[in-house]
């Protein structure tokens, strides 16, 4: 699943820690999350986009498997 979080915060200035804190989990988690190797729970997946102030299509896209 392709995302933009890194875009997302830059934007507003944040580091991975800052976003970490925001939603309830560790740096490591967002930094997996950003690179790809982890697909947040629909729970997380949310609480990012909320922190963002955009939708989670917005935020998140799902790749082609072709």
């Amino acid at each position: 699943m392709k995302n933009s979080i890194k875009v997302e915060r830059a934007r507003l200035g944040l580091t991975q820690s800052d976003l970490a804190e925001k939603v309830g989990v560790t740096r490591l988690t967002i930094h997996s999350i950003e690179k790809g190797k982890f697909n947040p729970s629909l729970v997380l997946a949310l609480k990012i986009a909320g922190c963002f102030g955009v939708k989670i299509e917005e935020l998140f896209e799902l790749e082609n498997d072709d």
